[in-house]
């Protein structure tokens, strides 16, 4: 018992040399840049107009359609369709796996959270759009 604490008190008084000695650099502390002065602002005069200010566009950064985005299926059958947003079953006609579920065309769209089913009916809006826009829904 006594030499958990006379570790422990070690362990602590080693740490506290840390607190109030800080440590030490060689190099002399880097000077920090000059501050700008402020511009002055236009003048509030009645008459002048404020300087018009036009907006930059920002293009939003697409993701990398060449990586997955979601998880894979279980078991290793699927491979990454960046077109289409989803894995493509191999060995298997017009099935398709994201996010825990199982998407099948049979003239109509169906799901599943597995690939033997039990199959529910759906619509092009219950699957993910680029397979809505590969099959055409007569």
């Amino acid at each position: 018992m006594k030499a958990k604490y006379l570790g422990l008190s070690i362990l602590l008084g080693g740490l506290g040399g840390c607190v109030v000695h800080p440590p030490q650099t060689s190099e002399p502390p880097a000077s920090l840049p000059p501050q700008s002065q402020p511009q002055p602002g236009p003048s509030s005069a009645p008459g002048a107009t404020p300087p018009r200010i036009t907006p930059q566009p920002q293009t939003p950064a697409q993701p990398s359609r060449s990586r997955p985005q979601f998880a894979p299926p279980p078991g290793g059958k699927g491979v990454w369709d960046g077109s289409l947003g989803v894995y493509v079953i191999r060995g298997e006609r017009d099935l398709y796996y994201r996010q825990r579920t199982y998407y099948r065309w049979d003239g109509g769209w169906f799901w599943s959270t597995s690939p033997q089913g039990p199959w529910t009916e759906t619509d092009a809006r219950g699957i993910p759009p680029g397979l809505s826009r590969r099959y055409a829904n007569p």
